[in-house]
C-alpha cells in the first residue's frame, strides 16, 4: 500500500476529527521519522511534546519490553512494585511531595481542577459547590466537556453544550485582571506558563511570579498545566523554573512517558494531595505497573543525557537563527528553548501552506491558530540537524 491507499483508507473509516499533513509514517528514530514509501523527514513537532526524549528511545523501549513481559496492569485495586519507585523518584526530582498518576492531559487537569475544588470546600471553606477557577483566555487544557467549558476557542465549545459552571477566564498575561477577578469564592488559578495551541504565546516577564504572589496573599492555588511546556521543552525542568515559581498543584503529562504509552501526573504537597480518600477519584489504568516502569526510564533518560540542558543551547541557537530570517511574511518569532513559534502575517496566506511546503523539503511541523508554525523537535536535536533544516526553513517562511 502507498500514502493515498492509507489516507483513503483513513478518510473513509475515521472520524474527521483531525486535519493532518499527509504523510503516513511508518517508523522513527531520535529526531527523525521515515514514511511508508521510504522518504525521511525531520520531526520538529514531537507529538506534541510528548517525544521529548526523541523517537523509540532505546532505554525508554527496554523499560516497556522489561515490564511488559513481568505484569502490566494491577488496577489500583491491589499495589504494584513500581509505582511507588515513580512516587519517589517524581518527588526527588521535583521537589513535590507527592503525585498521582493518570493517563492523558486531560484526565490530569481534571483531576487538578477536582482537587481545587475539595480543597476549597473542606480548607478554605468556600460554600459547597460554588467554587469558582480563573482560567486564562486563548488556553488550551483538554477537550472534556468540563474543560472546554472554560475555553474560548468556538471549535472547541460550539456544539458541545451544556457546560461546567464554576470558570471565570480573564486575559492571559495580564496579573492584574486575576487580582480583579478574585472573589471569596475563588478556589484557584489555572494556566499554562507558556501558551503552546494558542501559538507559543510567552507572557510578560515577571507575569508568573506576580500572579504566586496574588495567590498567596489571598489564599489561593495557582495550578500550573506543564503538559507541554514541561519536562524540559523550554530549558528548564519546567516552564514556570524560569521565574523561580512553584505552583501549589503542577500538571504533568505527554513526556512523561517519552511517547511510548499514556502516563500523566498531578504533583503537590501531602497537605493538598493528602485530601483525596480512597473512592474519591481513581482510574483503571492510573498508576500501572507498565506506566510506571516507562515513566521512570523517560525521567531518567532527560536527566542522564542532559536533554534539558541541550534543550536550552541548541534552543537558542535556532531562535537566534530565525530570528535574523528577513521575510514580508513573517510577523513574529518568539519561543524559549525548544518550543518556538513563527508567527506568520495574515496576508502570508495561512500557516498550513507552509507546513505543506516544508513537508516536501523533509521538515514535519505543523500549524497552530491559522497563522504560526510551531518547531519543537525531540530535546537531543543537535545543531548541526538544526544547520540542516535551516535554509529550507528561510526559503519556505522567507
Amino acid at each position: 500500500m502507498n500514502t493515498q491507499d492509507f489516507i483513503n483508507m483513513e478518510e473513509e473509516y475515521g472520524a474527521h476529527n483531525y486535519h493532518p499533513l499527509d504523510v503516513v509514517i511508518e517508523r522513527a528514530e531520535g529526531v527523525w521519522v521515515y514514511d511508508v514509501e521510504g522518504k525521511k523527514y525531520l520531526d520538529c513537532l514531537s507529538a506534541y511534546s510528548a517525544v521529548n526524549q526523541g523517537h523509540v528511545h532505546p532505554q525508554i523501549l527496554q523499560a516497556l519490553l522489561d515490564q511488559a513481559r513481568r505484569v502490566t496492569l494491577t488496577s489500583r485495586a491491589f499495589r504494584n512494585d513500581q509505582l511507588p519507585l515513580l512516587y519517589k523518584e517524581l518527588s526527588e526530582m521535583t521537589g513535590y511531595e507527592m503525585s498521582l498518576p493518570m493517563n492523558t492531559g486531560a484526565e490530569a487537569v481534571e483531576t487538578a481542577v477536582k482537587l481545587a475544588r475539595k480543597w476549597a470546600y473542606q480548607v478554605k471553606k468556600v460554600p459547597r459547590h460554588q467554587a469558582e477557577i480563573i482560567v486564562a483566555s486563548n488556553n488550551f487544557h483538554g477537550r472534556t466537556v468540563t474543560i472546554v467549558s472554560f475555553s474560548t476557542e468556538p471549535s472547541y465549545r460550539d456544539d458541545f453544550g451544556p457546560f461546567t459552571p464554576g470558570f471565570v477566564i480573564v486575559n492571559y498575561g495580564d496579573a492584574d485582571a486575576v487580582e480583579k477577578a478574585i472573589t471569596p469564592n475563588t478556589a484557584a488559578v489555572l494556566l499554562e506558563p507558556i501558551q503552546g495551541e494558542a501559538g507559543v504565546i510567552i507572557p510578560p516577564e515577571g507575569y508568573l511570579a506576580q500572579l504566586r504572589h496574588i495567590c498567596t496573599r489571598r489564599d489561593i492555588l495557582l495550578i500550573a498545566d506543564e503538559i507541554q511546556t514541561g519536562l524540559g521543552r523550554t530549558g528548564k525542568l519546567f516552564a514556570v523554573d524560569h521565574e523561580k515559581v512553584r505552583p501549589d498543584i503542577l500538571v504533568i503529562g505527554k513526556a512523561l512517558s517519552g511517547g511510548f504509552y499514556p502516563v500523566s501526573a498531578i504533583l503537590a504537597d501531602a497537605q493538598l494531595l493528602g485530601l483525596f480518600q480512597p473512592g474519591e477519584h481513581g482510574s483503571t489504568f492510573g498508576g500501572n505497573p507498565l506506566g510506571a516502569a516507562v515513566a521512570r526510564a523517560a525521567l531518567q533518560v532527560l536527566v542522564d543525557e542532559n536533554m534539558i540542558e541541550n534543550a536550552a543551547k541548541v534552543g537558542e541557537y535556532f531562535l537566534e537563527q530565525l530570528w535574523e530570517i528577513s521575510s514580508p511574511n513573517i510577523k513574529d518569532i518568539r519561543g524559549k528553548g525548544l518550543l518556538i513559534g513563527v508567527e506568520l502575517k495574515p496576508e502570508a496566506g495561512g500557516a498550513r501552506r507552509f507546513t505543506e511546503a516544508l513537508k516536501e523539503r523533509g521538515i514535519l511541523a505543523k500549524e497552530t491558530h491559522q497563522h504560526t508554525v510551531r518547531f519543537a523537535p525531540p530535546l537531543l536535536i543537535d545543531q548541526e540537524t538544526i544547520d540542516w533544516a535551516l535554509p529550507k526553513i528561510r526559503e519556505e517562511c522567507g
